[in-house]
């Protein structure tokens, strides 16, 4: 099993990509704390589909440079307790090849289910392009359109606020598993109400109990 991490850093070559490191694309954060909306591009993002899974394999072994991501996704994709249907996304290069990956899997604070952002990943190629964060836009919208209300990301932090993610500890009192760093740790409200507070539980995947 693989120990926790971050989603791997689509856009940002400067940010770590992967367990106990923090995950990291593109945009500015809106005022208020509020995604921005996407910004138009080649790009063209939607759910994955079963003949996406190779592609989806090799965009993480590409990125990682190891197994780890890659065996993550698919450890999750055998756990129905954590694999939710729709919250695995593509995004298409021009060509129609799956360029970028993100995934949002089942998991709760305290007690109250939430869903975890980890991990994301974009072939080398198509990174600082934009892919990133057109796929990961369009899966937090699938989120919230599918009643999804709280998102935690251990990730790179000057990347994810563009997105609306906030600091999870300090600001929500959301507290980690492990002591990650507070700035690292951080939650995004889709609905705009108050998230839970609590301890985080990560799906047995990610092998942090």
């Amino acid at each position: 099993m693989t120990g926790m991490r971050g989603s791997g850093t689509p856009d940002d070559p400067d940010a770590p990509n992967g367990p106990e490191d923090l995950n990291g694309p593109d945009g500015s954060r809106a005022p208020g704390g509020a995604p921005t909306p996407p910004t138009p591009g080649p790009w063209r993002p939607r759910p994955e589909t079963a003949e996406d899974r190779p592609a989806v394999r090799r965009i993480h072994l590409a990125a990682f440079g190891t197994a780890q991501e890659a065996d993550l996704v698919e450890a999750l994709r055998r756990d129905p307790a954590a694999w939710l249907p729709g919250l695995s996304w593509v995004a298409d290069a021009p060509d129609g090849t799956p360029a970028a990956h993100a995934l949002l899997t089942r998991c709760h604070v305290g007690e109250v289910p939430a869903v975890a952002l980890a991990p994301c990943a974009v072939l080398p190629a198509s990174q600082r392009s934009g892919a990133g964060g057109a796929v990961i836009r369009a899966l937090l919208e699938a989120a919230r359109a599918a009643g999804e209300r709280t998102v935690l990301v251990l990730g790179h932090p000057p990347y994810y606020p563009r997105f609306g993610f906030v600091p999870a500890a300090s600001r929500f009192g959301i507290l980690p598993p492990r002591p990650w760093p507070d700035e690292a740790f951080m939650a995004l409200s889709l609905d705009g109400s108050p998230p839970p507070r609590g301890t985080v539980r990560y799906a047995g995947a990610f092998g942090i109990g």
